[in-house]
């Protein structure tokens, strides 16, 4: 019985359904619609639309004013954007997200870098992409012609290098092109932008192709995801390309049993149905064309053990599952021979009229019975996967079932890994035998199919996967956020803290407001600390971080609880030539001045202070701007009382008495012996002043000395 199926992915991607409905859309509500060339490459679909009235550009020259214009999927060169904008034409942005990303991508590191484009230069999509491009840049179609480049003159290892690709690009010749660059410059930055959907569509094909005896591809033959899945297709089977189901009526079908439908991304889903509808037709007739000859042959074809069969399912029971293989046996597939889980249901393994790929275990011919095995196909599909794995770079799944000497094994659906001690674990430190029966993910390095051996690195899956969050994490960063982050490590000039998989540096400044001489005095290394970002340098991918906060500035708490007139005990810390510093609370020393320790004069702060002494003092000052404190102990002692203007007449003796009654005789006598017994009165202050004439502020402070230089009456006439 002929079977037909269609890839679950055939037709649409989602940025060719949003750029047709967006068109749709417009339709709907009589808007006179243009396309700035065709919205998709599928001439069927593009006849439907010109009927109702859109027109394809491909000049916005072209546009008349009552138009709106709609930009495909593939994008435009950012010149045709900017042009949009500026004679403010109005227009839809239908571009893919995926492409908008390359773009994005591109515009961002093309300054620096020379971009590497995989895909068509011809293309539309690749002609936008080219178009954010600061710099150098370089386009190919393949592998081959990547390799070529780096071969060439024109490839330089001083350069720095970036590379996309087309969304549309083969998958295969991606991944090629990936393990060419990384041997020559394995500090490349490759950015994977392969549409999710045209992998998925391109992976599907070919598994599909795999198992059929033909292969139908469905699109415009100017598609370029469509002519990749026919190049794809034809190194599998025999392949046909068409447009329409009607093209389907010019080939032979004869002795296709099992017929393979693709769809491009830009097909609609009328037109795969219309071919699927064709194709039983022409199977249909072909079929009723058997003679009885070949019928009777068909009904006696031989089998043989190990054989690989095609069958479809037409009975389910609780222990095995019936089949048809087109011969005069009936097929059997025992539970254990359908799947290694022993609780699994057949019903939900398998559907009536399911076509499944089977392999012959036992053949019975005087009972007309086949035993088949559905499982030893999964696992040689499996076994196959393992050895294209270095080719593929596919990441498998499986389970560590031993520990052996120099590294562990691990089970991927029956076939077995072996995965290095070096590549068992992210660091080679860690311990091994901790993966013992766990879930593990793992790409494959070498392999052997002689002897059906392959090997693997859990690791190499770590770091891409560390990588990406690393990526993601750098894309999410921002200045002033908060995170809770580990200590890494301390070095003399701070410590590095890991803030989700990036490493950020705090400054030993920044870790306290007072002076500290070792980061260590503030945190060790495993401390979970709250930090916030200062600055983020994405060319040198650094991270500066604070961990201060502003509510602990000493200066802060100093303008808020520690006014000018405060009265506080401070301990002494340090002495100088001019006073003593102080401190007051953790981060601020105060200054006392000399002039500002005692009443008298002192020498030096020595003779009255030492260090550790604690001592009371007022804040006579605090200069924000500078970050000064000045302190006074003066401030808090006791006035001296102001010598009487009796006092010295009585103690006077009786030669300075004469004197004084003369002084209109002797004027410049009396002025001297006023001087003098000014001098006598203030024994201590002239050689303050002699060793401090800036110092003048603190004789100011004493109110008991001025009216002793205002009691200077033969100063006048001296000065006359």
């Amino acid at each position: 019985m002929p079977q037909i199926t269609v890839t679950p992915s055939a037709g649409f991607c989602f940025g060719v359904s949003r750029a047709v409905g967006i068109v749709y859309d417009l339709l709907d509500r009589n808007v006179k619609t243009a396309t700035l060339g065709e919205i998709i490459h599928n001439p069927s679909l593009i006849s439907l639309l010109e009927k109702r009235g859109v027109k394809v550009i491909d000049d916005i020259s072209e546009l008349s004013e009552d138009e709106t214009l709609v930009i495909r999927s593939h994008g435009v060169p950012k010149n045709v954007i900017a042009d949009l904008n500026g004679r403010n034409i109005k227009y839809f942005d239908a571009t893919c997200p995926f492409v908008k990303k390359i773009h994005k991508i591109v515009d961002e590191e093309s300054e620096n870098s020379v971009i590497l484009i995989a895909g068509d230069p011809a293309h539309p999509e690749v002609q936008g992409i080219v178009s954010y491009c600061k710099g150098e840049f370089y386009t190919f179609r393949s592998s081959s012609e990547l390799q070529d480049f780096v071969d060439s003159d024109k490839f330089s290892p001083e350069k720095k290098y970036i590379m996309v690709s087309q969304t549309t690009f083969n998958s295969e010749e991606w991944r090629k092109c990936k393990q060419i660059l990384k041997k020559v410059y394995t500090s490349a930055k490759i950015f994977d932008t392969i549409c999710n959907a045209t992998e998925i569509r391109q992976k599907e094909s070919a598994e599909l192709a795999e198992k059929s005896d033909i292969m139908i591809i469905v699109g415009g033959t100017h598609s370029s995801n469509t002519i990749k899945l026919y190049d794809i297709c034809k190194s599998r089977c025999p392949s046909i390309f068409i447009e329409t189901a009607d093209e389907l009526h010019k080939f032979d079908f004869s002795g296709k049993t099992n017929i393979g439908i693709t769809a491009g991304a830009s097909t609609p889903a009328f037109i795969i149905k219309e071919v699927k509808k064709t194709m039983s037709e022409i199977l249909s007739n072909s079929s009723e064309e058997l003679s009885f000859a070949e019928m009777l042959e068909q009904n006696f074809k031989s089998t043989y053990t190990g054989e690989k069969v095609t069958g479809v399912v037409t009975g389910i029971s609780p222990n095995e599952v019936s089949v048809e293989i087109g011969t005069k046996h009936t097929g059997y597939i025992p539970l254990h021979e359908l799947t290694d889980d022993t609780s699994a249901k057949p019903e939900d393994l398998v559907k009536i009229g399911q076509t499944l790929t089977l392999k012959v275990l036992r053949v019975n011919d005087v009972e007309g019975t086949m035993v088949l095995s559905k499982k030893k196909i999964d696992s040689e599909a499996d076994f196959d996967r393992v050895m294209n794995g270095v080719e593929s770079g596919e990441i498998f799944e499986g389970t560590v079932t031993d520990v052996v000497k120099g590294g562990v094994i691990v089970n991927t659906k029956g076939v077995k890994v072996f995965i290095p001690a070096s590549q068992a674990t992210l660091s080679r430190g860690d311990n091994i035998e901790a993966l013992l029966h766990q879930k593990v993910e793992f790409k494959i390095l070498e392999v052997n199919e002689q002897r059906k051996r392959a090997v693997g690195s859990i690791k190499a899956v770590l770091i891409a996967q560390r990588k990406e969050r690393i990526e993601k994490a750098w894309n999410a960063l921002e200045v002033g956020a908060t995170y809770t982050g580990v200590v890494k490590s301390l070095t003399s000039y701070g410590a590095f803290v890991d803030i989700g998989g990036i490493d950020g540096m705090v400054h030993i400044s920044e870790l306290s407001w007072k002076r500290i001489k070792h980061p260590s005095e503030v945190v060790k290394v495993g401390d979970s600390i709250e930090v916030y970002i200062k600055d983020i340098n994405t060319e040198t991918k650094k991270i500066s971080l604070g961990f201060k906060k502003a509510s602990d500035n000493p200066w802060e708490i100093m303008k808020r609880d520690y006014p000018v007139g405060t009265v506080l005990k401070v301990k002494i810390v340090s002495l100088t030539a001019f006073g003593a510093f102080a401190h007051i609370i953790d981060g601020i020393d105060g200054l006392i001045h000399i002039s500002q320790i005692a009443n008298e004069h002192i020498a030096k702060p020595a003779d009255v202070l030492s260090i550790g002494q604690e001592v009371e003092v007022k804040i006579t000052e605090v200069d924000f701007e500078k970050k000064r404190v000045s302190l006074s102990m003066k401030a808090l002692l006791p006035v001296e009382e102001p010598v009487s203007e009796e006092q010295p007449v009585e103690e006077k003796p009786a030669e300075e008495a004469a004197v004084e009654e003369k002084p209109a005789e002797e004027p410049v006598a009396e002025e001297k012996v006023v001087e003098e017994s000014t001098a006598e009165e203030k024994p201590s202050e002239e050689p303050a002043a002699e060793e401090k004439p800036a110092e003048e502020p603190a004789a100011e402070e004493k109110p008991s000395e001025e009216p002793a230089a205002e009691e200077k009456p033969a100063e006048e006439p001296a000065a006359e």
